[in-house]
């Protein structure tokens, strides 16, 4: 064996490693490419958006007022998927609050209308609208504040253009009739303040 045979032998077991590592690093782009992107699969904190068009089983008609405007004549999608919903479907009395997860008074009122619509019992819907958010930081909100209530997605905000108003938080107070009775841009509503909007523009007394 003549040392030229050798000394080629020996190059070719010291690149054919290298051959091999070089072939795997450029395959991995192409397997990416075509591989599917990830999914967000944590399940939605929120409920959903079945119930809307229902009435309340324990609601009481709305006391005779004013009157007032209907709802926008918009549809929006639930936020946890299934059917879009028309607000002028959705059944009163119901409480709607617009929010979205960069919004510090909306984050610290959230809780209050949770409470809401778990002592409401039946008399009443809580709905939710989140408006120019996005899903992930809507999602982790409603995980982070425990609210299970039904939630609208209105990333173009056409609920608040509708109703010609630039605030949020912005809550909706609607009649068992469809038509709204009190729109609030006050700010942050507490316990106290909900209960006495709702007993006043509904007739629903819930405990604050």
């Amino acid at each position: 064996m003549t040392h030229r045979s050798t000394a080629r032998r020996s190059l070719v077991a010291l690149l054919l490693p290298l051959a091999l590592l070089v072939a795997a690093c450029t395959a991995t782009p192409a397997e990416e490419k075509t591989a599917e992107p990830r999914r967000n699969t944590r399940p939605s904190p929120f409920a959903a958006c079945a119930t809307l068009t229902v009435p309340p089983p324990s609601a009481a008609p709305t006391p005779a007022g004013s009157g007032g405007p209907e709802l926008p004549e918009l549809t929006l999608p639930c936020f946890t998927g299934g059917d879009l919903v028309a607000l002028r479907d959705v059944r009163g009395p119901a409480v709607v609050n617009l929010w979205a997860s960069w919004c510090p008074p909306c984050r610290k009122e959230l809780p209050a209308f949770q409470r809401l619509s778990e002592r409401a019992d039946g008399r009443l819907q809580v709905i939710g609208v989140n408006t120019r958010d996005s899903r992930d930081a809507a999602q982790s909100i409603g995980e982070d504040f425990g609210v299970r209530f039904p939630v609208l997605f209105d990333q173009g905000e056409s609920l608040r253009r509708a109703l010609n108003r630039n605030a949020v938080p912005l809550t909706v107070l609607v009649g068992a009739d469809g038509r709204i009775r009190h729109v609030d841009t006050s700010g942050a509503l507490d316990d106290a303040r909900l209960a006495a909007l709702v007993r006043e523009h509904l007739g629903v007394v819930v405990p604050a």
